[in-house]
């Protein structure tokens, strides 16, 4: 069970809430099985190899945080080099499993996203610039491309919009969790946007980035990929994500503080959110 949580399996769910409904999209309709689990499979041991690796990188830190203090490499249940082990054996086997079952675009794309995830975010970002879940987060974009690719061997303007809907989404989901917990990344130094500035600011930014995020995800219909189901799903998902988004700017705004800031309100809509909104990406096709 600790190489398992090595590899993070909750984050992974969502990569995979992304994957699949492309594939979908992708398809017009219902792919083959086979690829769809293989694809699935091939998106796991990959996450789970970055993911390992990112804990291996960050063992010192996580020491610090009470959200990770009970993570392997803390609690001693697995060791670094273990640990280093695992992350580059899945990052071997995953991008192979990619390329000889899916195809090798996808699994440049999935190797893309491991080296992204571990060099330029953890290795590069995380500690040193307030804008690291912002770049850093392209690495959870990529597997809206590697489910168009696992189907069409290419990539299209339709699975360019949806990694620009999940880049957008990005921040304004992780950043009100960063808010609840900025004393953890305060004590481990690393410089999230709440560590560095105040509320008001940051639910600026949320409120930014949620406007651009729904606009995007809007441009699916009038360029011809989607029809007026999806369209309904991200206006009505879209504009209660805004209502929450501009509640909490609000929130902020009057000084708010603790549990009367309520910001995991909209930490908890954002996975509801992209999960809706993907669910209406899949179904789509089978309406229009």
């Amino acid at each position: 069970m600790a190489f398992v949580a090595l590899t993070k399996p909750r984050i992974i769910e969502l990569l995979l809430i992304t994957t699949v409904p492309v594939m979908f999209l992708a398809e017009q309709g219902v792919p083959s099985l086979r690829l769809v689990l293989v694809t699935c499979l091939g998106g796991y041991l990959s996450a789970g190899g970055a993911n390992a690796l990112n804990m291996y990188i960050d063992r010192d830190i996580d020491a610090l945080m009470d959200r990770t203090s009970q993570r392997p490499l803390v609690t001693g249940m697995v060791s670094p080099r273990e640990c280093l082990a695992f992350g580059l054996t899945l990052a071997v086997v995953s991008t192979l499993f990619f390329g000889l079952l899916v195809n090798w675009l996808s699994a440049a794309l999935s190797l893309g996203a491991l080296l992204f995830y571990v060099v330029v975010y953890t290795m590069l970002l995380k500690r040193r610039t307030a804008q690291n879940i912002v770049w850093g987060g392209i690495a959870g974009c990529m597997p809206v491309l590697i489910g168009w690719s696992a189907v069409t061997n290419e990539v299209s303007w339709a699975a360019v919009i949806l990694f620009l809907v999940i880049f957008f989404w990005t921040p304004p989901h992780y950043w009100p969790l960063s808010m609840k917990v900025k004393d953890d990344y305060a004590r481990a130094g690393v410089p999230m946007l709440p560590v560095v500035a105040g509320n008001r600011a940051v639910a600026r930014q949320i409120v930014l980035y949620s406007w651009v995020m729904v606009a995007v995800s809007l441009l699916l219909t009038p360029l011809g990929y989607t029809g007026w189901f999806y369209t309904a799903v991200a206006l009505a998902s879209g504009g209660w994500w805004l209502w929450e988004a501009h509640a909490l700017h609000a929130r902020a705004k009057a000084g708010l503080v603790g549990a009367k800031l309520k910001e995991m309100r909209l930490f908890h809509w954002s996975i509801t959110y992209v999960s809706l909104l993907f669910v209406a990406v899949a179904v789509d096709p089978f309406l229009r």
